[in-house]
């Protein structure tokens, strides 16, 4: 039997940090129950030396493997083995392929807590038919409502492919002026061009493509990561990318004031989540690949889980309900209760 300690990552947010413990139990659940080689129980909290740990047991001591996917928990600061009473440190191999100020840096009203946007991306990699593909192969991740592309850094962490839409022109901007001057400033090999994007003839938004490497020496031999954000109508989706062509799907869906569709019979912005998400996920659906998966999270004030399973469900997918994806439930602040839920398209 081997016993193991996480180190929480401090985060700046005092109201995320409350719940951070309760929110990495159930991450780490979902890793046990989906891709680890090795079988965790015990999860629970401690303190040792007047320091909070999450500490956890496995029958055997954990493989290579199950430390490569575990080092990229999203709150995962240090990990230690327990023994005695002492704590031995264990080498952890995130994959995060660039410095953490491409998620921290930004700072704007409404951000997602990179921490939490982290979290939602393992989760939903987690629930693919594939969950430790993420260790093998660049995937391609989709936001659909990328605001200001937190979604979108994370995966260039992780060395993805990955797109992103909204229909917000000054959040567009933004990121642009950002990406390029962070991209600029770290020295990183890169292409970068911007345009409009069109169908038929008719205008449907703005476009940027940023080709970028790992490594000068990977850029230069050819391999090329893709970043795309399309200052589109997210109902556009699959008019704009190919069916079947992306792994997973990860949004934070707006909290019931803005963003999202135009697509409303007055031309007016829709402002109601629960009626954009009921119009958009068949629309998402069609672009993810069988076997991939979609998360969202969302404000529980506005919709309530069930209608919210009733959606992904009448779009195919399967929702994950049992055991430790029931338990991300927390409060922002006093007029948001944020949860996800994530469904996998069939294979």
């Amino acid at each position: 039997m081997s016993e193991y300690a996480i180190l929480v990552y401090p985060s700046a947010n005092r109201v995320y940090t409350d719940s951070t413990p309760a929110l990495l139990r159930a991450e780490l659940a979902v890793f046990g129950l989906s891709a680890l080689e090795t079988e965790i129980s015990e999860i629970g909290e401690t303190e040792l030396g007047g320091v909070g740990y999450l500490t956890f047991t496995t029958p055997a001591p954990l493989s290579e493997r199950d430390l490569a996917l575990l080092s990229n928990l999203s709150a995962l600061y240090a990990l230690f083995e327990l023994g005695d009473g002492v704590l031995k440190p264990v080498t952890i191999s995130p994959l995060a392929n660039f410095d953490s100020d491409l998620l921290t840096i930004q700072k704007y009203p409404g951000k997602t807590n990179e921490l939490f946007t982290k979290l939602l991306v393992n989760v939903t990699l987690l629930s693919r038919a594939e969950p430790a593909a993420m260790l093998d192969e660049p995937l391609h991740l989709l936001d659909p409502l990328c605001g200001r592309g937190t979604t979108l850094n994370q995966a260039m962490m992780y060395g993805f492919d990955a797109t992103g839409l909204d229909v917000d022109g000054k959040d567009f901007d933004a990121y642009e002026m950002f990406v390029k001057t962070w991209l600029k400033q770290k020295r990183i090999k890169h292409s970068a061009e911007s345009g409009q994007v069109r169908r038929n003839k008719v205008r449907l938004g703005r476009r940027l493509d940023i080709g970028f490497g790992i490594t000068k020496e990977r850029y230069k031999a050819g391999e090329v990561r893709r970043l795309t954000y399309l200052n589109c109508d997210t109902l556009t989706t699959d008019e704009l990318l190919r069916p079947n062509s992306v792994d997973l799907i990860v949004t934070d869906a707006p909290y019931g004031v803005q963003h999202g569709s135009h697509r409303t019979q007055d031309a007016s912005l829709a402002r109601s989540p629960r009626d954009l998400l009921a119009a958009a996920v068949p629309v998402w659906t069609r672009v993810l690949r069988p076997g991939g998966a979609l998360g969202i999270s969302w404000n529980t004030n506005v919709a309530p889980r069930e209608e919210l399973a009733a959606i992904l469900d009448k779009a195919g997918l399967e929702v994950r309900e049992d055991g430790p994806y029931a338990g991300f439930a927390h409060r922002v602040d006093q007029a948001i209760v944020r949860d996800l839920i994530v469904a996998a398209k069939p294979l």
